[in-house]
């Protein structure tokens, strides 16, 4: 399979280099224009245990490796590392559904993803032949830093790299990014916001290309990188299923997501899923107060000159969503021209405007919303008095939003951490006064409601830090070369 450049459909990767080098050299993201010629039967993932389904969804969209390296693959990204041998439950909470994609080793949806990305690339090393040591740079708003390194850390001929806005995580995200433990991982904060470290590791990626005699070769573990945004279409494939199951709906019956997003990614490999025939009526996007995504999606025009604020639901704390650009060369038809003038006035005028015709396109799928943070922290308190259940501060934002759009059929909210990855926030929001240590705000969270913490959540009290850097924005690409000429 040929993926082009969002950029210029001069250059192609097949899929395997399309994830060892996770971004194009033009800055353009991997993308097959056609989900069609694919020719996938949604219907036969039904019933089957999700490890099947994640194997048979990237072996359709990742055809250079063989299905039996694929089953490989999967069963040792995920056989005992989660909670759950279902991956991704799902449950109902009054007259809607929540799937739960945070039951892996970090407490976050990343890990779907992200414990599996790292068996993608060693693979792809052996297909192609490729001896030089990989380092992969990764900027996190939160979940994808502890992901990315729980996943890649001590993996033979692959080093990587995590930065992080240091005063925009929660104190959980970032102990669990700066205790990490293995021989191959750096830490690194930023002072600066989300978007500062995505554009310094883009700057990286591109002035790393310009250099010659290279000692390494770079990739990304953000979900730019194909091998990344793949294994994240197995939820919605295995929620169907749940709900058809459960009795909930019928085969062929449409049902919505709705996606707290920042970055578009997760809410994108959702679309996947429907370019791949799955019974979708609408993706909703559910955003904080950071609200470019719902602004675009309503109006056509994207504007990241806006105040950036810091929210109850950081890891949406982001005002330049990457992966809108594949999106937008999808609905083109593969217009690379288009796509690479939208990102280029992005880039140089910090806007760009699209077609009407594209922006009706747009509009025939997706639903957007945002709340404020006093609405997300009343929902939490809602849906737990209410309905007995507990969510985190960003499923809760999918929780309100989907209660702010009236929408036809059923309704499944991706749920993507755990309530005790922000636990102060949480107990603020059920009327309590939480501990300032956010570590005995655990336990504080955990005597009030009774819902067990997450082991390696608990254990995080006592871990060592290891990773102390703090570098300004502007000494990120400089931070690189020193690393990757170590």
């Amino acid at each position: 399979m040929i993926y082009n450049s969002t950029r210029n459909n001069n250059l192609t990767a097949n899929s395997a280099e399309a994830v060892l080098k996770g971004i194009a050299d033009d800055g353009g993201l991997f993308m097959i224009k056609d989900f069609g010629a694919l020719n996938f039967d949604y219907k036969k993932l039904m019933g089957l245990p999700t490890i099947k389904m994640s194997q048979e969804i990237l072996h359709t969209l990742l055809d250079d490796f063989s299905s039996e390296d694929m089953q490989k693959m999967v069963e040792k990204a995920y056989v005992g590392k989660f909670t759950t041998d279902e991956l991704t439950p799902t449950v109902k909470v009054s007259n809607f559904f929540v799937t739960e994609l945070f039951h892996g080793p970090t407490s976050a949806f990343k890990d779907v993803a992200l414990s599996v990305l790292p068996q993608l690339m060693a693979g792809a090393k052996k297909l192609l032949g490729r001896r030089e040591e990989t380092v992969i740079l990764t900027a996190t708003s939160g979940d994808t830093g502890k992901a990315a390194l729980e996943g890649f850390a001590n993996a033979e001929g692959i080093r990587i790299i995590v930065f992080f806005p240091n005063e925009g995580v929660s104190a959980v995200q970032k102990a669990q990014m700066v205790t990490q433990t293995g021989e191959n991982v750096c830490v690194c904060a930023i002072n600066g916001n989300f978007d500062d470290a995505q554009t310094g590791v883009k700057n990286a990626f591109a002035a790393f290309n310009q250099k010659e005699n290279k000692k390494v070769c770079l990739s990304s573990a953000n979900s730019i990188n194909i091998g990344r945004l793949a294994p994240q279409l197995v939820y919605y494939f295995k929620a169907y299923s749940d709900l058809l199951e459960k009795g909930e709906i019928t085969l062929g019956e449409k049902i919505n997501f709705v996606v707290p997003t920042g970055n578009f990614g997760n809410i994108l490999a959702g679309y996947f899923a429907k370019c791949l025939g799955l019974p979708i009526n609408k993706l909703v996007c559910a955003s904080n107060a950071n609200n470019v995504l719902t602004d675009f999606l309503t109006t056509g025009v994207y504007d990241r000159r806006r105040t950036f604020y810091k929210t109850v639901s950081p890891s949406m704390d982001i005002l330049v969503s990457s992966n809108l650009e594949r999106l937008l060369y999808l609905l083109s038809g593969g217009n690379d021209n288009e796509v690479a003038a939208y990102m280029k006035d992005l880039n140089e005028k910090g806007f760009y405007k699209v077609s009407d015709s594209l922006l009706a396109k747009i509009k025939e799928t997706f639903v957007a919303g945002n709340t404020t943070d006093s609405e997300t922290l009343k929902t939490i308190k809602e849906v737990y008095e209410n309905d007995g259940y507990l969510c985190d501060t960003h499923t809760a934002v999918a929780v309100k939003v989907l209660k702010d759009t009236k929408l036809d059929g059923k309704s499944v909210v991706l749920s993507t951490a755990s309530p005790y990855k922000f636990p102060t926030s949480v107990l603020t929001a059920l009327g309590e006064t939480p501990n300032q240590d956010e570590f005995l705000a655990l336990e504080q969270l955990n005597k009030l409601t009774g819902i067990e913490i997450p082991k390696r959540l608990a254990e995080l009290k006592n871990a060592a830090v290891l990773h102390k850097t703090v570098i300004e924005k502007n000494e990120l690409i400089d931070f690189v070369f020193s690393k990757t000429e170590e």
